[in-house]
């Protein structure tokens, strides 16, 4: 496919080869660098206070994207999803409430834009805004005759009505209803969307790898997109602390029945990398009819719901599919500033490879056991700390070799946190500099006058440089100790990249007594010349749309199959020079 930025024109390989971008591009990196609030409740910071959110919506409302999360006290907007502006918004003003709004819906009807919270109650009022970019909303009905918990509001421009979905729970099914226009009150009628099968769906099992069975599953999340005359009705599972949290979907003809399991699922699934989880979000369109998927990312070190937003490339192939590519999510992801000319299964992946991987760190100090190498091993849920948040402090990352970078991302952790909440001004400020040598250095980076909270800061250098050797020095931090969980360095290195996997197997597990194969031992040589694996499967050997990343290891349990269909595999090796092809589509029955 090709691709036009201005004079410039960019064609779109396979993934096996690296993407490279000219200055003219955009990228970004998830997870995504907005300014999140802190947890509002005392209860969830008994490991320690931090930031926290999830649940996120995205809609496209007069060409500005309008972003609203659980408990931010207020929402976001950006018109080319890289720079998002907050605006403070207290929508609930009853001091019995501690928090703001969970699970938020967003939805735009007759031009303008909806808010709406999670409750069993009914004295949530339903907002209503012409300007939320002036913060000026006004209440478009006192309260909605029906308490919906994790509510998902789909107006139909085609019948001019709106509907309700809503539920989280591991007994009770999502339900569905119609809301009458224009006094915003439900019909009466409620109608069971769907419930989970994890005895056919594997990846719908509870469970960090989907195997407790101490605790039925949680649906939740529903969202609904209309494509080509279906409505695409999406959930999540299996729960919001997992790795392999992700968005399903079911299609229908019909708004509020008849809707039967997509044969590609899940959708949107991200078990493995640096930014693990793709569950409960929304999909919509950008400024050029292109079609995203935002979703929640787990950490949850500090508390279970500790967690992140991430954004992801969707949409619906010729047959109707509807996919989200999640192959090399967290690294950086290009932004086309113009209409697809064609879908995004190949992904949008930048071709920067990571260059740090588990290589040599060096800091200015450690607290207790949160080791220097937490900040270089690729896991969210590990990080290094100095021993105080004083200017001064730093973090120094080896590549190994010079190499040219073009991006780094800062994902700073929490230590030692006061703040509980949504806070406002406050701010990160750093400096990076460069060296060959590790005698002369050189400035690539100057935050120290930053006036923003950057917790996951993503930077695309306006001209690549060489360096071998890259110090972060602090210069403040908003609150608590300078910790970081993950110190990203994105470029070209300068050996080869690793050859194909070989001996690629898949050994399924024998069927159950109801029959049920709902896992396989995925198993390959080791290749010393590489730092990872990406895994790609599906249904369909020209629909593997699905991936996931392995560090380490020449071994994976996938435990999230469906029961009795048949699957296609293929591999790849990467390291920090590149991409191997990809191994021939391998059917398992």
């Amino acid at each position: 496919m090709i691709f036009h930025f201005g004079k410039y024109s960019l064609v779109f390989l396979v993934l096996a080869t690296p993407l490279l971008v000219n200055a003219q591009q955009k990228t970004y990196c998830n997870p995504i660098n907005i300014d999140y609030g802190y947890t509002p409740f005392e209860s969830f910071s008994q490991q320690g206070r931090h930031r926290a959110t999830a649940d996120p919506v995205i809609v496209n409302f007069r060409n500005q994207l309008y972003l609203f999360s659980t408990n931010q006290e207020g929402y976001w907007y950006s018109d080319d999803m890289l720079h998002w502006n907050f605006v403070y918004r207290k929508f609930l003003l009853d001091d019995k409430y501690q928090h703001d709004l969970n699970a938020p819906a967003a939805w735009v009807m007759n031009d303008a834009l909806y808010v709406y919270g999670s409750t069993w109650e009914l004295d949530f009022p339903v907002w209503k805004s012409t300007n939320p970019t002036e913060n000026d909303w006004e209440i478009a009905v006192d309260t909605l005759n029906v308490g919906a918990w994790d509510p998902a509001f789909f107006y139909d421009e085609d019948l001019e009505k709106l509907f309700l979905y809503w539920g989280s729970s591991n007994e009770y099914p999502l339900l569905g209803t119609e809301i009458q226009l224009p006094d915003l009150q439900t019909t009466g009628i409620t109608r069971p969307i769907m419930r989970l099968h994890p005895e056919e769906h594997g990846w719908q099992r509870f469970g960090e790898y989907n195997d407790n069975v101490f605790l039925r599953p949680f649906t939740e999340g529903a969202w609904v997109t209309k494509h080509n005359g279906k409505y695409y009705f999406q959930f999540s599972a299996p729960g919001t602390e997992f790795s392999g949290y992700a968005d399903g979907v079911l299609v229908s003809d019909r708004p509020l029945a008849g809707f039967r399991y997509q044969r590609h699922n899940p959708f949107s699934y991200k078990p493995g990398g640096f930014a693990r989880g793709a569950g409960h979000g929304a999909t919509f369109q950008d400024n050029y009819g292109n079609y995203w998927h935002v979703s929640t990312i787990a950490i949850g070190v500090k508390n279970n719901f500790e967690r992140r937003i991430g954004i992801w490339p969707a949409g619906f192939d010729d047959d109707d599919v509807m996919f989200c590519n999640t192959a090399f999510g967290d690294y950086p992801t290009l932004l086309p500033e113009f209409a697809q000319e064609d879908d995004f299964t190949e992904g949008l992946f930048a071709g920067w490879m990571l260059l740090n991987y588990q290589k040599p760190v060096q800091v200015s100090s450690i607290l207790g056991g949160f080791h220097a190498n937490f900040a270089v091993d690729e896991n969210i849920k590990t990080y290094w700390s100095a021993s105080s948040g004083d200017i001064g402090e730093w973090i120094q990352t080896d590549l190994g070799e010079v190499s040219t970078i073009y991006a780094i991302q800062i994902n700073y952790a929490d230590q030692d946190a006061e703040f509980m909440g949504k806070t406002l001004g406050k701010m990160h400020r750093y400096i990076i500099s460069g060296s060959v040598d590790l005698d002369k250095w050189e400035l690539v980076v100057d935050k120290s006058k930053n006036q923003s909270d950057l917790p996951h800061d993503y930077v695309e250098l306006s001209e690549p440089v060489q360096f071998r050797y890259l110090r972060m020095e602090n210069h403040m931090m908003p609150t608590g100790k300078f910790a970081i969980s993950g110190l990203r360095v994105f470029g070209e290195g300068n050996g080869e990249k690793p050859g194909g996997v070989q001996n690629f197997v898949v050994l399924r597990t024998a069927p159950n007594q109801s029959g049920n194969r709902l896992a396989s031992w995925l198993k390959w040589r080791q290749n010393p010349a590489a730092t990872g694996y990406n895994i790609y499967f599906g249904k369909d050997p020209d629909k593997l749309y699905s991936s996931i990343m392995v560090y380490g290891s020449n071994e994976y349990y996938f435990t999230g199959m469906d029961a009795f269909d048949a699957y296609y595999f293929q591999i790849e090796a990467f390291n920090e020079n590149g991409i191997s092809a990809r191994t021939s589509v391998m059917k398992v029955e």
